[in-house]
């Protein structure tokens, strides 16, 4: 009973604050239209008294009091009368605005208009005080005095409201538009923010000397060092959303250069509703270095095959598979299943969309797709009508001691998937490839051919759309140079390369999976589509930025090139053209054909024989079966 009398206590208490604090802020309201109305009265004032005094040359002897005062009363009235009426006087716009200035302008022109019109209607001395162009330039007078306090006022209130530099980190904004603007505004108001702007850089020349939140803009990239020594600064903000990745590296470097920990605001796809804060500011990381301009897609088109339909996704638990089931799920299909072997990396899948790890789900699946009967009977239970093949064995130096587990996994795999898919009437199969397709010279790239020519013969046998994609290194995913690299670091070095001219193709996770998605809704025949990379990036220097941005001491060696490595990856074959279709980023190009019985022809898999006859298969041209 003393709790629920406590309760009721504090919660009437309460009830009372708000009250009060709800009439406090009317009070400060009501002051502060007072306040407004009370200057324009007296802007109006000094307008009409320097438009008179510029009508007598400056004679006071012939300035007639009586009339001046009924003229200023007159347009006072009208002044207030109009805006309370345009709602000028009631708070709808904030102080010193251009909205505020536009309606404000509208009032100043409205009361000069009634106010000598209603003279000429009296015939009264102001008339003969005030001839009609006068009131235009008493008007124009008033309007600049009521401008200039508003502004003054706002200014004050700026001040007031800003942050103090004690405590704060002295950072360096590069960017000067809306999202920098924004940032440098919500550092100077956000008493919690733990970043202070001492100097803005902009490349745009016209914005040099500008200021904003009393931050001034003092040059462009080309200063960055200097000005980061004369303002004693910490870090560097880069606060443009869509900066590339070009800019970003050059950016980097030079903050290297001033010793400045760099910072960048969220990427324009990551931002909710456009909205940008001091909380939105993240360290840079190696996919904003590596990054490059978000594909469009076409949102239509992916919904159509996929809402509403059953979708197999394999190798789930993968960092392709896994995002592609996340991305999957939000275009509402009505059935999402989630095939791997490795049970751990269901669940953590299943937690990534809904939050539930108790592997209860028919959604998920625990198979193996070498494991041909499970495979036919998966595929005759739950009917898939899209399939996305991401399951793989993918680390070329592991491959290249284990060929025959390649040929398993990633030939005999995809061929029971392939088959089972065909029986099945699946409608679109995805088969996920790599650019090491491309005149293979490892395992890896042998076996992922064979699968690429196995998908076209199916799409030829069958008529519907079984396609690959192919695209380079995924930035963080699992086993990759960069993850080592990370790993390496952590431990204290040294950070191995294997030579410092080898170069790679890199994209995010999650705009190679974005435009896998959309290939699904734009491919057909017997093709390859291939994600345009953008340009390859060496190795040895994701290294070295990789050590840069841990802020450690480590060293960088170089132990030369594994077997079935390449210096260099391409993303086409010698003999294939891409052409651009339907997307700006996506290439498409044939692909010689190639027999399940041809596969199937390798021979025993003894590793001493493995590589050679994938090598062999792979690289074979088409038999007369599949030219006919």
């Amino acid at each position: 009973m003393r709790f629920g009398r406590a309760q009721r206590q504090r919660e009437r208490d309460g009830a009372r604050h708000q009250v009060a604090v709800s009439r406090l802020l009317k009070q400060v309201h009501r002051r502060h239209r007072m306040v407004r109305a009370t200057a324009d009265i007296v802007a109006w004032t000094v307008g009409i008294s320097l438009a008179a005094l510029l009508r007598f040359d400056f004679d006071l002897s012939r300035l007639d009091s009586v009339a001046l005062l009924m003229v200023v009363t007159v347009t006072a009235t009208l002044q207030l009368a109009a805006g309370r009426m345009i709602g000028l006087y009631r708070g709808r716009w904030r102080v010193a605005t251009h909205e505020e200035f536009r309606i404000l302008a509208a009032t100043v022109l409205l009361v000069s208009i009634g106010a000598f019109a209603t003279a000429s209607v009296i015939q009264t001395e102001f008339d003969r005080l005030m001839p009609r162009g006068i009131g235009l330039i008493a008007g124009a007078i008033a309007l600049l005095g009521m401008m200039t306090v508003r502004s003054q006022w706002r200014r004050s209130a700026d001040r007031r409201r800003r942050v103090s530099p004690e405590g704060r980190e002295r950072t360096l904004v590069f960017g000067a538009g809306d999202g920098g603007m924004r940032i440098v505004h919500d550092m100077m108001r956000d008493y919690a923010s733990p970043y202070y702007p001492v100097a803005i850089l902009d490349d745009h020349p016209r914005l040099k000397g500008r200021t904003i939140e009393g931050v001034p803009v003092v040059g462009g990239r080309d200063d960055l060092v200097r000005v980061a020594r004369d303002q004693q600064a910490e870090s560097l903000l880069i606060a443009v959303p869509s900066a590339r990745s070009e800019l970003i590296r050059t950016l980097s470097g030079l903050a290297d250069e001033a010793d400045l920990r760099v910072m960048v605001l969220p990427r324009l796809v990551e931002l909710v509703g456009g909205a940008v804060g001091v909380g939105d500011i993240r360290e840079l990381t190696l996919a904003d270095l590596l990054g490059r301009d978000e594909a469009e897609l076409d949102l239509y088109a992916i919904s159509e095959y996929i809402h509403g339909r059953r979708v197999l996704v394999t190798g789930a638990g993968g960092s392709i598979g896994s995002e592609l089931c996340r991305q999957i799920h939000r275009f509402g299909p009505s059935e999402l299943m989630m095939l791997d072997r490795d049970e751990s990396a269901l669940q953590a899948v299943q937690l990534s969309i809904d939050g539930q790890g108790q592997l209860k789900s028919r959604d998920l699946v625990l198979a193996d797709i070498r494991d041909a009967p499970t495979v036919r009977r998966i595929f005759e239970e739950r009917k898939p009508e899209v399939v996305f093949h991401a399951a793989a064995l993918k680390h070329v130096p592991m491959l290249e001691l284990n060929p025959a587990e390649a040929l398993k996994t990633n030939v005999l795999g995809t061929l029971n998937l392939l088959e089972a898919a065909a029986e099945g009437g699946v409608d679109e199969f995805v088969n996920i490839s790599t650019d090491k397709a491309a005149d293979p010279a490892n395992v890896l790239g042998y076996s992922k051919r064979l699968a690429e020519r196995l998908t076209a013969h199916f799409a030829a046998r069958t008529g519907r759309s079984f396609v690959s994609v192919r695209f380079g290194n995924v930035l963080g995913s699992r086993g990759s140079v960069l993850t080592v690299f990370e790993e390496q670091i952590a431990r204290g070095g040294p950070v191995t390369v294997t030579d410092p001219e080898m170069t790679r193709f890199f994209m995010t996770v999650e705009e190679a999976v974005r435009l896998v998605v959309q290939a699904g809704a734009v491919g057909g025949g017997a093709e390859v589509l291939i994600l345009d990379m953008g340009a390859p990036v060496n190795i040895d220097d994701i290294a070295r930025r990789l050590v840069s941005l841990s802020g450690r001491r480590v060293d960088v060696i170089y132990t030369g090139l594994r077997p079935g490595e390449k210096l260099h990856e391409t993303l086409f074959s010698d003999d294939e053209h891409g052409v651009r279709r339907s997307h700006p980023q996506i290439w498409h190009t044939d692909v010689p054909l190639i027999t399940p019985a041809d596969v199937l022809a390798i021979g025993a898999l003894d590793d001493g024989d493995v590589v050679e006859q994938l090598r062999t298969a792979c690289c074979s041209l088409p038999s007369v079966e599949q030219l006919g």
